[in-house]
């Protein structure tokens, strides 16, 4: 997998209530239909177009309020780096991270496959089966190996020390509002040494046609 040839490490911090659901030997592996039944997911409303995305990867961190903190949930694009949607939560729960995968899928395609790491959110029957239920395979990440999701780690990164940390959010919706102008100038206007100076928007679009021909 991508992140481990790259020879890339560290560790992140988590609040405690961030429970990780861990396999005992703590490799990647893809779930199986059998573990989580499709049918025990949540029905979609929309009908889903043809795949356009390559190989996106969802996340959940935690973002400091002056009181407590709140949780936003994004899907990236690894290739492009492009956040393709996002949720916030004040609470670890499922259905914010359900609605933002809805969103990508119905707004940019549905892909082969799906990265998450081991977060209880993500090893639920409700997420799972909604994954499963598109036809999109699930990958997840081997215990303690959050570089196997690093792209989508840099992205929090980037979201704390650019937006987070520079001011004191007083309530959910402030948060939400500063997220939301964040993700817009990241996507838009941040230019990304690793796209060449681009932003993920320049490199996202400019590479459709070519997703949609292969």
């Amino acid at each position: 997998m991508l992140p481990r040839l790259l020879g890339l490490g560290g560790h992140p911090s988590w609040p405690p209530s961030c429970v990780d659901v861990d396999e005992e030997d703590g490799h990647r592996r893809a779930v199986s239909a059998s573990e989580h039944p499709p049918q025990a997911a949540r029905q979609s409303s929309f009908s889903v177009p043809t795949a356009r995305l390559g190989h996106p990867a969802g996340d959940i961190t935690y973002i400091p309020m002056r009181k407590g903190f709140v949780y936003p949930a994004a899907v990236l694009d690894w290739a492009t780096r492009r956040v393709l949607s996002w949720r916030l939560s004040n609470s670890m729960t499922t259905d914010f991270c359900i609605e933002a995968v809805e969103e990508a899928v119905h707004r940019h395609g549905k892909p082969g496959i799906f990265n998450t790491d081991q977060g209880s959110p993500f090893t639920s029957a409700e997420f799972v089966g909604l994954i499963q239920g598109h036809g999109i395979q699930v990958s997840m990440d081997g215990k303690g190996r959050w570089v196997d999701n690093v792209f989508v780690e840099r992205l929090w990164k980037s979201v704390k020390y650019e937006e987070v940390y520079l001011h004191a959010y007083d309530s959910v919706a402030q948060a939400r509002q500063g997220l939301q102008s964040y993700f817009k100038f990241y996507n838009e206007r941040r230019p990304h040494s690793s796209l060449d100076g681009k932003t993920p928007d320049s490199v996202y679009f400019d590479s459709l046609p070519i997703q949609q021909a292969a």
